[in-house]
């Protein structure tokens, strides 16, 4: 048997009940896409992605062929990291540390000593901004760029000429060796940049370096089980490899999918875990509205590719870890609900599963598609499916 499980990564759709918690309050990714008039996604309306709770727009099916619903995040954050071990099964009551006033002075002098390298900025920073307001410092200088965000994150910006990018992943795992204990970030962030003042721009050489999860996720749960965990995008940087036994690392949507056309002609047992990151990294914290229009259209003429080459019994789930809404204030993520689509030729058309109160639903119900045993949270709803 193989499962498909692709994240839209932060393609939110809004109502999230604790949102103004977050200071995100009206949110919503889906709905402002929708809302620029130029969204065409034929292929998930077809699975059932307006017949979801509370989507009262759209143009619902009538006669969808998946399943369909809504998952609200119980873990406190509403980050990359959070959001995928939630769904892999582990919900985490306590954030990640942030730092909106940039980082202590005891961890940047550690990180000056064993770097061997001065720091410029220290201030949660956009990534597009940061390289221009402190790239050319950095080339004359060589003192890296280190900035943050809303985010639980510690982010290391170096111009490939300057700073090899092998170089910059080791300063990465030096970072990351810092900060742990009661400055355990989320991630450290490699973000390599190419290209001469003012024409800076970041490659697809970015690399996360995770926290180790804590605790058992379905990624173990499979592994240990003899299955195959084949990782596609930034799933092995999210799970510092662990469950993981197969990857290929983050090229982008397009060849992130062709990747996945590739695994589709695959035999293997087990799950494949796909993560979009384009949507969040490109769009939806640079707030493109039009960009990030697009890249789900694209996705969903991918999608048609996808379906037509399911075998029998293939698994597919899509989701979101998050949201981003290209049309909100700020520039950061965005606490919103996520969608849930499914589908397999074996399982009942146009189910309805409702509105699950942890993403650790779908890991749970993983866990009795492949009749494996089970260390996580959530609650499995694969009877409803049957």
């Amino acid at each position: 048997m193989r499962a498909f499980w692709i994240v839209l990564d932060s393609a939110g759709i809004g109502n999230a009940p604790d949102a103004e918690a977050f200071g995100d309050e009206g949110s919503n990714t889906w709905k402002t896409c929708y809302d620029s008039g130029k969204l065409h996604i034929p292929n998930m309306e077809k699975l059932g992605i307006y017949n979801i709770d509370e989507m009262d727009y759209g143009d619902k099916s009538l006669s969808p062929i998946g399943c369909y619903g809504r998952l609200r995040e119980k873990s406190m954050g509403k980050d990359t990291t959070i959001g995928h071990w939630e769904m892999a099964g582990m919900i985490s009551p306590k954030p990640f540390p942030v730092y909106p006033d940039g980082f202590p002075k005891d961890v940047l002098d550690e990180f000056r000593k064993q770097t061997g390298r001065e720091v410029l900025c220290n201030k949660p920073y956009s990534g597009t901004e940061v390289i221009k307001d402190y790239g050319r410092e950095h080339m004359e200088t060589g003192a890296l760029i280190v900035y943050t965000s809303a985010d639980s994150v510690f982010q290391i910006a170096a111009h490939e000429d300057v700073v090899p990018v092998e170089t910059l992943y080791e300063y990465c795992k030096i970072a990351r060796k810092i900060l742990m204990g009661a400055h355990a970030v989320a991630r450290v962030i490699a973000r390599p940049f190419v290209g001469q003042y003012p024409n800076f721009e970041r490659t697809d050489r970015r690399h996360d370096f995770s926290l180790v999860p804590p605790k058992q996720t379905v990624l173990d749960d499979l592994k240990d089980a003899g299955k195959d965990v084949i990782g596609v995008g930034k799933i092995y940087d999210i799970f510092a490899g662990k469950g993981i036994t197969e990857t290929t690392a983050n090229h982008g949507n397009k060849k992130n999918m062709e990747k996945v056309f590739e695994l589709q002609k695959k035999d293997f047992n087990g799950l494949c875990y796909i993560n979009l990151v384009d949507f969040d990294m490109i769009y939806g914290h640079r707030r493109d509205i039009l960009g990030y229009t697009t890249a789900l259209n694209e996705f969903d003429k991918d999608l048609e590719i996808f379906l037509a080459n399911m075998r029998g019994d293939d698994v597919l789930f899509i989701t979101a870890d998050h949201g981003c809404d290209p049309g909100y204030k700020g520039t950061d993520h965005t606490r919103e609900s996520v969608p849930l689509l499914g589908y397999s030729k074996c399982w009942k058309q146009g189910v309805n599963i409702g509105t699950r109160d942890t993403y650790a639903d779908i890991a749970a119900t993983l866990a009795q598609i492949f009749e494996i045993e089970y260390h996580g949270d959530g609650t499995g709803f694969l009877e409803m499916l049957k």
